[in-house]
């Protein structure tokens, strides 16, 4: 018999968006197709103001589109009202922003238990620092867990903020720029790490300006006037 091919974490077809509150509305997005698998890793490149924060803005559930359909699963989630998509943004996704937003008076330890008590509701004590120490080990920043931010480097405050993305252990991680802030050197340990967590099947999709970090990939989108082109990550054009 011929294997089923897995169901896709993510399904878009034909999302829409239109920008407004400007003196014209603009459609950013006009008609975007995306399919995410367990164990994806998907990079999105794209000029400033193409549409790349949206469209992971609308993946991550903090939006809506105009138009189309978003698969979560078998579910059809286009038209889930706010408060059963904060619930399901809370149980499935992951994210990772160019800011860090860690708490500077908590060590990177607590920064990371918050996601546990905003996500998870309660859990014993015990239970709730293994899940924060293996999450920080994953990262490879264990060691640091009693330091709180000012102590840290850039690189190890983006570890901390995707170890906290990672305690809840999320069907699908969305990180936004992620390395805009950090140097080319830590950058890249970060993407590495970043990478590595689809190794245990989360589906990873990168938001990047940087070639190189796209590269690294395994699909490569460029998203051009409203619409994904899947290419490579050295193409600055697309046809």
């Amino acid at each position: 018999m011929i294997p089923t091919p897995p169901q896709p974490l993510i399904r878009l077809t034909g999302l829409t968006k239109t920008l407004k509150g400007q003196e014209e509305p603009r459609a950013i997005l006009a008609g975007v197709d995306l399919t995410v698998h367990a164990g994806d890793s998907i990079a999105i490149l794209g000029r400033s103001g193409s549409g790349k924060s949206t469209l992971l803005s609308l993946i991550g559930l903090f939006d809506r589109a105009d138009g189309g359909q978003y698969l979560l699963g078998e579910r059809d989630i286009t038209r889930l009202p706010e408060r059963k998509a904060a619930a399901l943004r809370s149980a499935e996704f992951g994210f990772v922003f160019q800011r860090f937003f860690l708490l500077k008076h908590l060590t990177a330890a607590q920064n990371v238990a918050m996601a546990l008590v905003n996500g998870q509701g309660w859990l014993p004590r015990r239970k709730r620092r293994a899940k924060v120490m293996a999450a920080l080990e994953r990262v490879g920043v264990a060691h640091l867990a009693k330091h709180k931010p000012p102590r840290l480097s850039g690189g190890e405050q983006q570890r901390v903020a995707i170890a906290r993305a990672l305690v809840r252990e999320p069907r699908v991680l969305l990180a936004d720029e992620p390395t805009g802030a950090l140097d080319t050197d830590t950058g890249n340990l970060v993407v590495e790490v970043l990478r590595s967590t689809t190794e245990q099947g989360c589906g990873l999709v990168l938001v990047t300006h940087d070639h190189d970090h796209a590269a690294k990939m395994g699909r490569v989108f460029h998203l051009s006037d409203g619409l994904l082109h899947q290419g490579s990550a050295s193409a600055r054009v697309v046809v």
